[in-house]
């Protein structure tokens, strides 16, 4: 009798011990997701568009934060009148439209990704007691951007009246200095223009963000990638030579060089730096298509790209059942491909950072009203698509184009500058197409310029960066 009832006893504290386990291990799972909800989740939760109740609750109890630009000038703030009335201030208009955004009609920008951020208050405890028996509103937290005002005025100025857009980044980092995109409004006056520019009959593309989500054609640009690929699949591309007389011509499809122009016998370097299509339809045609859709899967082209503030993914389509044509068009950035001036930036950025690609962002941190920080946003490396001696090779083709090829006009004693230009032909017209420049101080920031329609990369584009890069380094 006694045997039994022990073994019914240790039967009963063995069912105790796994539910004891399986209750401990149901805790800590809630404890586990509770945390993870409350760091990586809840903002994106509160944030959205379905939980304007809960956002509502936070704007009675908190007066909107301010957003800053790296070096301290205040690029958004709230002010409150006499009577309580709270108005959206931002002193520097138009400068910051897209990349700030506004906080009404939906809100856009910094404003919209951070607005839950900028709702919260982490003022001292005994400062929100004072302020609750007062019913006055808690200050909101303040949010800290990479942007740096000299360089994003430098940048707005540069790009005077043409449309298109401008990307700065530290190659290092990540972190996006300045991004500007015309044409822009001013975020104060959102609400009586929203009609107009958002009406079915409306043509306006003000509210475009150029810089995150304008695809277009990335013309010479392109040819980094199809050099790229060229050099991995020949490890004797320096001995690479070509007759350029102007034009390509495969059966009936012909390709051109802009304007039509003959390099006469190029190498890879001279290939490069000139921009002669001939000689790179002759190189793209002989490249493995799916190792160069590869490559540019690499570089995350195709994919969604995370960075505080809305954006498009950029589009390489071709593969084996491209036509002949087509993919003419293709290895010199034609065709199907549309990139946004911020993939570009990320390509640079990595061929000047050692082959690494490093995630853009545009927050900083997140301080109080007092100025304790109560999140720091760190850098992170999202992809590394070429090596470092790749990213060496490819940094002297780079210099090339601004030593002796279509960017001479950023050649300057005081920085070393590599880059590629582009003309990337738009619409059924012919003599129209978008300018590009992509490219960097070695070792330093990265710059991408985009005007759109205004011809040729090294006589519209190049001068723009040069603006840019002279504030760097000279003012």
């Amino acid at each position: 009798m006694s045997n039994k009832k022990n073994k019914d006893s240790s039967i009963r504290s063995h069912e105790m011990l796994i539910l004891t386990y399986i209750f401990t291990a149901l805790f800590l799972g809630l404890i586990g997701y509770l945390m993870y909800y409350q760091i990586c989740v809840s903002d994106d939760v509160i944030n959205s568009p379905y939980n304007r109740k809960r956002q509502e609750i936070l704007a009675e109890r908190v007066v909107r934060g301010e957003i800053k630009s790296s070096d301290g000038e205040v690029l958004a703030y709230t002010s409150v009148d006499d009577d309580g009335n709270e108005t959206r201030e931002y002193p520097y208009k138009n400068m910051f439209a897209h990349v700030v955004g506004y906080s009404k009609n939906g809100g856009s920008g910094l404003e919209a990704y951070n607005n839950v951020r900028l709702l919260r208050s982490n003022i001292f405890f005994g400062s929100r007691l004072v302020n609750d028996l007062n019913e006055t509103k808690n200050p909101g937290d303040t949010i800290v951007s990479t942007l740096d005002y000299k360089i994003q005025k430098t940048a707005y100025e540069a790009m005077g009246d043409y449309e298109g857009a401008v990307i700065a980044m530290d190659t290092d980092t990540g972190k996006i200095l300045s991004m500007v995109s015309k044409p822009d409004f001013n975020p104060e006056n959102i609400e009586s223009m929203w009609e107009s520019l958002t009406s079915e009959d409306s043509k306006e593309t003000v509210l475009l963000n150029r810089a995150t989500q304008g695809l277009y054609p990335p013309g010479s640009t392109f040819k980094i990638i199809t050099a790229l690929e060229f050099m991995r699949e020949n490890s004797d591309y320096n001995s690479y030579s070509y007759n350029c007389t102007g034009k390509y011509t495969n059966g009936e499809d012909t390709i051109n060089c802009y304007h039509s122009t003959v390099h006469g016998e190029v190498d890879l370097k001279s290939s490069f730096s000139h921009s002669c299509n001939a000689s790179f339809v002759n190189i793209g045609m002989q490249l493995n298509r799916k190792k160069l859709k590869n490559l540019c899967n690499d570089f995350l082209i195709n994919h969604d790209i995370t960075i505080g503030v809305a954006s498009k993914a950029s589009r390489y389509t071709a593969d084996k059942d491209t036509s002949n044509y087509k993919m003419m068009q293709t290895v010199i950035g034609q065709g199907d491909t549309v990139v946004t001036p911020l993939q570009m930036a990320m390509i640079a950025d990595a061929i000047a950072n050692k082959g690494k690609m490093m995630q853009p962002y545009l927050v900083d941190h997140i301080e109080s009203d007092t100025g304790n920080v109560i999140k720091k946003f760190n850098s992170k490396v999202i992809a590394q698509p070429l090596s470092e001696e790749e990213s060496e090779e490819m940094t002297k083709l780079m210099e090339a184009v601004v030593d002796e090829g279509t960017a001479t006009k950023l050649d300057t004693d005081a920085y070393n500058v590599a880059g590629k230009t582009g003309s990337a032909e738009f619409g059924n017209e012919k003599g129209h197409s978008h300018a590009w420049f992509v490219g960097f101080t070695t070792g330093d920031d990265s710059i991408v310029v985009m005007l759109e329609d205004a011809g040729s990369g090294g006589a519209s584009a190049a001068p723009v960066a040069k603006k840019i890069f002279d504030s760097y380094y000279l003012d």
